[in-house]
């Protein structure tokens, strides 16, 4: 199993304990569709994973797997299906009161409807704001989830160094090339569109951009971001790291786990 799906596995199901759902109707917040990796519902785009909290939303919880629709991602989960703008999202997972998704990839930016159906209930019908990018790092207890080049995770007992190429993961970078198709795993790298924009930051400084090595669809997984970067030979321990594309940031105060004193 691989590095970044036990990352993925975390972020995205850690919060899901199995409850049995009663018999009143599916309702959330409008504020509560967000980015799954930042929480925040403004920072939402096409082929983002997302995460929708409210109160009796699924009878069951249930995680999908890429056998359950023929290699793709099921539409619809233990009864559950989310509709955005008019198509119905691949989902992830679903539970009483939290469902992931991918918001589809074929939307555009701008404001979308969005209502959630279970079995023949339906929720209100809500409004989010879908930007071209908004990159969000995934992180535990602050810490940036990314791995060293072996597949290994990067954490406190087994730093990052300068020089080194590391693999950090995200989500909100927008489209790529090839384009992703609504539901499917993808199978190959797909670099993202807007990679002229693209800027890391260390600390506030702007890592050169020979450092960026790759910056797309993380192959295997829907939704899943990831930039291969070479760390600059002098840095600081533990630097923030922060991911910029156009006037949109990935959220601050995040840190990597770097040894400066070398392997």
């Amino acid at each position: 199993m691989s590095a970044a799906f036990l990352l993925l596995a975390v972020f995205l199901f850690r919060s899901g304990l199995w409850a049995q759902g009663n018999g009143n109707p599916p309702t959330f917040p409008p504020d509560s569709v967000v980015n799954s990796a930042n929480g925040s519902p403004t920072s939402l785009t096409p082929n983002v994973l997302a995460s929708l909290y409210g109160s009796n939303l699924a009878f069951s919880t249930n995680t999908a797997s890429a056998s359950d629709s023929g290699g793709g991602l099921p539409t619809i989960l233990a009864g559950v299906r989310v509709v955005v703008g008019g198509i119905f999202a691949p989902l992830l997972y679903v539970s009483p009161t939290q469902v992931n998704f991918i918001v589809p990839a074929s939307l555009l930016p701008g404001q979308t409807n969005i209502y959630l159906l279970r079995d023949f209930i339906i929720t209100p019908t809500s409004q989010i704001m879908l930007l071209d990018a908004a990159p969000a790092l995934f992180v535990d207890n602050s810490i940036i989830a990314a791995q060293h080049a072996d597949g290994s995770l990067i954490s406190p007992t087994a730093p990052a160094h300068p020089s080194e190429v590391i693999v950090v993961y995200g989500t909100g970078l927008g489209r790529t090339d090839p384009t992703q198709v609504d539901g499917s795993v993808a199978r190959s790298a797909a670099p993202i569109i807007l990679l002229d924009q693209l800027q890391v930051l260390l600390d506030g400084q702007t890592v050169p951009v020979e450092n960026i090595l790759y910056a797309g669809i993380t192959p295997g997984f829907a939704g899943l971001y990831q930039i291969n970067l070479r760390l600059p030979d002098h840095l600081g321990a533990t630097p923030e790291l922060r991911i910029a594309l156009g006037d949109q940031m990935s959220q601050g105060a995040l840190r990597l786990q770097v040894d400066t004193a070398g392997p």
